[in-house]
């Protein structure tokens, strides 16, 4: 198959070369990319019209079985208010009469005072069955009186070591678990059929292609927080060639178990890894979120009145048990992809880094994912040891949950350390991008507008269009690089087919856009639209 691209703008995966260029496609790979190119007979003709032609996007940190499985179910990820929740929840309980149990997800703890929804508001639309519904960041979950019952949670009930319940003045469970207490209701849930995840599975794929995504690191492919493990949803759809996306699997670490473990990775890697499919990375998560003050910190959060409360959060994995599993897994050829939110937590990482063998680094491509917190000394240490800073753009900005939850318990001195993305990249640090969704939305453009502008785009929060730290914005070209090249580079693609850049041989993966945000305002970056995305010459959206 043959296609040219006329009247394009381009942008070539570093930098962008303007309007006026056509770029040639056979077979699955680019072939010429000039002016007024001469179009092969038969040849497919797409004209662009002035919109952008890009390598597609790929996403350095995405969940999409998960975010598939919320499409299909009571998915609130579109909704913003505790109302339209609680009616999404009433209207898809009667629609679902059978359900055993109503699952879904999606809300966003800015909705609920304090972050925290109540058992009470769900037990008045859903009195008879069980409700378990995670948060949109995953590290919390909303439950139901039933199913606080059937799980057995009671004032009597201890925290895990790894979570917290939420609880009224006499200690009495009120319906909010967060992180590792989410295990205590979600391991009660119904079995996902293998049926249900294959669909997912396509479901996400089918909403990622429409986005301009084509390729991306699944950042857990494992059992965690009520999800089966995946890989094998993976594998099937690799071998049936319903994959459509180059994909890395990222292989969960079981924080409940030590370096013994890897021999099982090696082994699960060799199993796995199969045609668009490799298995070749493993995720370890060191720290919850700051929103629910599980985020691991230097010093402790604040109180709304500026106090010390006493907590820093949780780091999943003590530092040396984190830089032995760091060393084990890199000297058996694993990329590691570490979660690390708080500033704790990400010199956590950092050290745990430090501690592997140079000659080594360049190979793996190591990667730290979110960054929310990264105290001053540690932003060069990114550079100097070979760790890349994958980001989640799409959260460096004054919304609700910013406003809310997380600039009255860091205090004013560690607000200024968020989402460093400007810093980084001046100090030399590879970056590369994702969404995390469902976490948040997979709208690449949508995340390179607040990467440049430092605001979401038509955000009318409490902050409007003011931007939050502006001097941590990114160039245009810098966040379409990370995004399109800079998470190629993550995945290993550079070397295996040339994705994330539009250049003769590398494979042609691309995305069309309906408008060239190099050519408008920075302020008009997010109003640009996907007009087709091709995975290997062939259109998938």
């Amino acid at each position: 198959m043959t296609t040219i691209f006329r009247n394009a703008a381009l942008f070539d995966g570093h930098r962008h070369r303007g309007p006026g260029h056509d770029v040639l496609v056979s077979g699955g790979r680019v072939v010429a990319v000039g002016r007024e190119l001469e179009a092969p007979e038969g040849a497919e003709v797409v004209d662009a019209g002035g919109g952008l032609v890009s390598p597609g996007f790929i996403d350095a940190h995405v969940h999409p079985v998960q975010g598939g499985l919320e499409r299909m179910r009571c998915d609130l990820s579109e909704l913003d208010t505790a109302e339209e929740y609680l009616a999404a929840v009433a209207a898809y309980a009667a629609a679902h009469p059978d359900a055993e149990w109503i699952l879904g997800g999606g809300w966003a703890m800015p909705a609920f005072p304090g972050g925290t929804p109540t058992a009470a508001a769900l037990d008045a639309v859903v009195p008879d069955r069980p409700v378990f519904l995670p948060n949109r960041d995953h590290h919390g979950a909303w439950v139901n009186s039933r199913a606080l019952e059937i799980a057995g949670i009671d004032q009597h009930t201890a925290d895990p070591a790894d979570g917290r319940i939420e609880r009224d003045a006499d200690g009495v469970p009120t319906g909010t678990l967060h992180e590792g207490a989410t295990a205590l209701v979600s391991r009660h849930l119904p079995p996902t059929t293998d049926d249900d995840y294959a669909a997912a599975l396509m479901t996400g794929q089918a909403y990622l292609h429409s986005l301009g995504v084509t390729g991306w690191q699944d950042a857990i492919v494992g059992a965690y927080s009520g999800m089966d493990d995946t890989a094998s949803t993976y594998t099937a759809a690799a071998r049936s060639g319903a994959l459509r996306s180059d994909v890395v699997g990222a292989l969960w670490w079981d924080r409940a178990r030590g370096v013994e473990q890897v021999a099982d990775l090696v082994a699960r890697r060799e199993e796995m890894s199969l045609g668009r499919f490799r298995a070749t990375t493993v995720k370890i998560m060191q720290d919850g979120v700051a929103e629910n003050g599980t985020a691991a910190l230097g010093s402790p959060y604040l109180d709304r009145c500026g106090h010390s409360t006493g907590n820093s959060g949780h780091s999943f994995l003590a530092a040396d048990a984190l830089g032995e599993a760091v060393r084990a897994l890199d000297l058996a050829g694993f990329q590691v992809h570490v979660h690390a939110i708080g500033d704790r937590g990400v010199r956590e990482a950092l050290d745990a880094f430090a501690g592997t063998d140079p000659a080594r680094r360049g190979a793996r491509r190591h990667h730290i994912a979110h960054l929310q917190l990264v105290h001053p000394d540690d932003v060069a240490r990114f550079a100097e040891l070979g760790v890349s800073a994958n980001l989640q753009a799409l959260w460096a900005c004054l919304d609700e949950q910013m406003v809310e939850l997380t600039l009255p318990f860091l205090g004013e001195e560690r607000a200024r350390w968020q989402y460093p993305f400007g810093d980084l990249h001046r100090a030399g640090a590879h970056l590369a991008a994702g969404s995390d969704w469902p976490v948040s939305s997979p709208d690449p453009l949508q995340a390179i507008h607040v990467a440049v502008n430092r605001w979401a785009y038509g955000e009318s929060g409490p902050a409007g269009s003011e931007a939050f730290l502006p001097e941590q914005a990114l160039a245009l070209e810098t966040a379409f690089a990370a995004y399109t090249s800079g998470s190629a580079w993550i995945n290993h693609r550079d070397r295996l087919d040339g994705a994330g850049r539009i250049e003769p041989g590398a494979v042609a993966d691309l995305v069309v856009l309906d408008a060239d945000p190099f050519a408008g305002e920075p302020s008009e970056i997010g109003s640009a639209g996907v007009a087709s995305t091709w995975i290997a010459g062939e259109r998938v959206s």
